[in-house]
């Protein structure tokens, strides 16, 4: 398995990779799909944008293993906002002070889970961030499972659109 750290314009270069991987991995490859391609496509370009961007893909040979990225929430951000509502009140001093690092998409195909993926793409994306406060602000679904056995609790739920929010248990 070979990871790589993605800069924020390989990131941009990548959207349709990165979208056809979204779809594989959450089994929205039928019809109808379309909507959920779109809205993943416009959520990732302003991913993209954010403060410290990080991305890390995994891939085995030719085949994109999965994926995992996030950024730091900006102070008055609307994610940061909704986020500082339902975090307990040290990790919101810590995130009302800029140091809160959000993953904001995990993604492992199928056949490629509980083999480690997951974990070693985290451990690369966060080890060049210094924050505070870790949280999780996935879709609903498989990430949870992989959440829970990083030691992960769930904070609760988002809306616009619809994320769970889960609390790292924090750096190193």
């Amino acid at each position: 398995m070979f990871l790589r750290r993605l800069t924020r314009w390989q990131a941009e270069q990548q959207r349709e990779v990165m979208a056809n991987l979204y779809m594989e991995c959450h089994g929205l490859d039928g019809p109808g799909g379309g909507a959920a391609r779109k809205a993943f496509l416009e959520r990732f370009e302003r991913h993209v944008q954010e403060p410290d961007f990080d991305m890390v893909t995994a891939n085995s040979g030719a085949v994109l293993a999965g994926c995992l990225y996030g950024f730091r929430a900006e102070r008055g951000g609307t994610l940061a906002d909704a986020l500082r509502n339902i975090l307990p009140a040290e990790a919101a001093a810590h995130a009302g002070a800029g140091r809160l690092f959000v993953i904001t998409e995990l993604m492992v195909v199928p056949e490629y889970r509980r083999l480690g993926v997951a974990t070693r793409l985290r451990d690369l994306l966060l080890s060049r961030h210094t924050t505070d406060v870790i949280v999780a602000a996935t879709p609903p679904g498989a990430a949870h499972e992989v959440l829970r056995a990083w030691s992960y609790a769930k904070l609760g739920e988002l809306t616009s659109p619809p994320r769970e929010a889960w609390l790292g248990p924090g750096p190193g």
